[in-house]
């Protein structure tokens, strides 16, 4: 009589075999960035050691900011420090009339300690493309990306030009998720690949017509820096940028691989004060000292509001070149932000800038704006 094989064991060989087959799948499909998905779950703002990186590299004098003489005097309102601290905040910083009025750490962080900033990355790769244009490497916004990436020069993607990637309306298959693992943005965060990535997107909307939000386009403004300085972005950064805004510290940018590209959409480490140089710089229209870092006209038109389609048909009134614009009955405004709740704020009627950096973010949105950063600015307008 045959021996009849235990329950346990033929769960056992069926779990095996699934196994097998979703690992043959993963490798079949180029999907392998899922196993550094699963095993860091999601990302957060100290992954820079999990990446290869470029250092931007401040390669002129330090200008430290002044600290105004009432620094710390005046404390946050109850309704400010409840919103940072439930929503884990690790650095927050006030500069008003360019001096720190207001900073405080938590969770061991420091005015050196370089985190993720996440989004925040978009608008230094605006700012490096009006440099570019400035420096006669781009012609202008309304060339077709094709005319200097082959890659984007036939069929449908050679009807896309460098102000659709900038006004975030590509048209490309680019999908932005943060819900399942198999998607473009965790493939874009973990994968090893980008180029061959924005590759293989495909034209699915009329590109320049729908605003919708992808980081699959600041990428393909990677591509392009690279392919009209000859340089990658971080060097680009670094002698353009990083080193004529007295950076105090040098700052990273996480590769896709070794010697690969950078990850533009997101993922330059830089901490609270020297991202706040980033907000100056725009406040002062694209000037510091007595040197035009980026023309005031690039900056005016990066505040712009695009005015296309949202995907509700909404007018896109809040959304510039890679900038986001904030207005309220009292303030108005414009910031660059990044997930859980990075944020670079100008507030140019005050004088003032925010930076707010930290784990989470509210999930709730008032006017296209998360909550949260709703509320850093009207209650930092009332304290300050």
């Amino acid at each position: 009589m045959k021996k009849k094989t235990p329950v346990y064991k033929k769960i056992l060989w069926i779990f095996l075999s699934l196994l097998i087959t979703a690992n043959i799948l993963v490798w079949i499909t180029g999907t392998t960035y899922i196993y550094k998905a699963l095993i860091y779950q999601q990302p957060n703002i100290d992954d820079l050691d999990l990446f290869p990186h470029r250092t931007i590299s401040n390669t002129s004098s330090a200008e430290p900011w002044k600290i105004s003489s009432h620094k710390n005097e005046t404390p946050l309102s109850d309704t400010l420090r409840k919103v940072l601290e439930q929503n884990q905040s690790v650095a927050y910083l006030v500069i008003k009339n360019d001096s720190v009025l207001y900073e405080e750490y938590w969770d061991g962080y420091s005015d050196s300690s370089a985190s993720n900033s996440f989004s925040m990355a978009k608008s230094i790769v605006s700012i490096l493309v009006g440099i570019a244009i400035d420096e006669g490497k781009i012609h202008s916004v309304n060339e077709p990306v094709g005319n200097y990436l082959p890659g984007f020069g036939q069929g449908e993607k050679a009807s896309i030009t460098i102000k659709d990637v900038l006004n975030m309306a590509s048209g490309l298959s680019f999908m932005e998720s943060y819900s399942t693992p198999f998607n473009n943005t965790t493939d874009a965060y973990y994968g090893k690949n980008l180029e061959r990535l924005i590759g293989s997107l495909t034209v699915i909307e009329t590109p320049g017509t729908i605003n919708r939000y992808k980081s699959g386009d600041t990428q393909v403004l990677e591509l392009l820096l690279k392919k009209v300085t000859g340089q990658s972005i971080s060097d680009y950064a670094s002698e353009k940028l990083w080193s004529r805004i007295g950076a105090e510290h040098d700052a990273y940018w996480s590769l896709d691989h070794t010697d690969g590209d950078e990850k533009a959409y997101c993922c330059f480490y830089s901490n609270a004060r020297d991202f706040a140089r980033l907000g100056k710089l725009y406040l002062q229209n694209g000037r510091w000292d007595s040197a035009q870092v980026v023309s005031s006209e690039w900056v005016q038109q990066s505040l712009s509001p695009n005015m296309l389609p949202d995907e509700h048909g909404a007018l896109t009134s809040n959304y510039g070149l890679q900038w986001w614009i904030y207005q309220d009955e009292h303030v108005k405004g414009f910031y660059a932000r990044g997930i859980l709740g990075q944020y670079i704020v100008v507030l140019p009627e005050q004088n003032m800038l925010l930076v707010r950096l930290g784990k989470k973010r509210s999930e709730e949105k008032i006017n296209g704006h998360p909550a949260d950063v709703v509320t850093f600015i009207q209650e930092s307008v009332k304290i300050f």
